[in-house]
Order: C-alpha cells, then structure tokens, then sequence
C-alpha cells in the first residue's frame, strides 16, 4: 500500500472534481491518497508520501503562478518520487488537442519548468457560464466563440471524459516506488 499526495489548483472546483474521482480509483487499488489544495496550503510537506500527483486548471491559457512556484521550488523532491501531472481546460475537449503532446498549455508548461513529470495527462473541463462573473462570462464566450465552443450564456457543459480519468487514476496507483 502506498501513500499518495494529490496536490491540485483549481479556478471553478471542477479540477477539484477530478482529483476526487482520481481517489476513488486509487483508494479501490488500496492505497492511500490525501488531497491537498495547493489554493489553500501553497507549502505542502511531501515527504511522508510515496507517490505525488499534481493537477492544475487553466484559465485565460495559463496556470496560476502559484502552481509554477510550487514546481519551482519542489522540483527536487518531485524529481525523487514516481510522480505524475495533468492539466485541466476545455481545449482539450477537441480530440486534437487532448493528448499530452498535443495540449498547447500543458506543453508551454513544460517548457517553463524544471521538473518534467513521469506520468501526464490531460483533461478536458467544464463550461458553467452561470456561474462565472460577467467578465468571465464574457471572455469565455468569446474566446468559445473563436474555437466554436459553446457560448449560450446559460450552458452549463462538462466535457470530461471520465474513463480517461478513471484510466489516469490506475497509472499513478502502478507508478513503482523507488
């Protein structure tokens, strides 16, 4: 039985849905997982853990700075467990772009970091127009607008594929410890 951290960042609590899916399929392999918001505790003491996931959102194409700040300065440590990424956004919701090769944010992170995760993946997010203020309302709508994406200000639209997930969640519990 391992223990496993899963550190997540989250915009609108839907990458925070996923991390919980990601413990139920861990926990059924017989591991232990803890979640921890990286939002609420940005100074995470990894070392009781066997194991470390990182999940992030985007938002406007980017991942919050507190996500590179905690890679920045965990690198090492990250470097010296099975470890593993992955990002949410809703271009990934275009079959082009869901891939870790293919996913323009996640690859622009990598580029930008020191630490290069053994697993990743990449998940597509959530549209909840109701729920984001106006700005945001009207940003997201214009930037689905421009990729075609759904803009009626009242959709609220999960993209998630959650066998992807469910299938991410079975590689981090057989990532071998050290």
């Amino acid at each position: 039985m391992a223990s496993i951290l899963i550190i997540y960042s989250t915009t609108d609590g839907h990458t925070r849905k996923i991390c919980l899916r990601l413990q139920q399929v861990i926990e059924r392999q017989d591991h232990k997982v803890i979640l921890v918001s990286l939002d609420d505790e940005p100074h995470v003491d990894m070392a009781d853990f066997d194991k470390v996931v990182i999940g992030a959102s985007i938002r406007y194409g980017k991942h919050k700075p507190e996500v590179y700040d905690f890679i920045r300065r965990n690198s090492q440590i990250l470097d010296g467990k099975p470890n593993a990424f992955f990002s949410v956004n809703v271009v990934a919701r275009k079959p082009e772009k869901s891939q870790p090769e293919t996913n323009p944010y996640l690859r622009k992170l990598l580029k930008q970091i020191p630490w290069q995760p053994r697993e990743l993946a990449v998940f597509a997010g959530k549209i909840d127009y109701p729920k984001y203020s106006f700005r945001d309302r009207l940003i997201i709508r214009l930037i689905m607008w421009m990729t075609k994406g759904p803009t009626d200000p009242g959709t609220v639209k999960e993209f998630t594929n959650w066998e992807q997930v469910e299938s991410f969640g079975r590689v981090v519990s057989e990532m071998q410890i050290k």
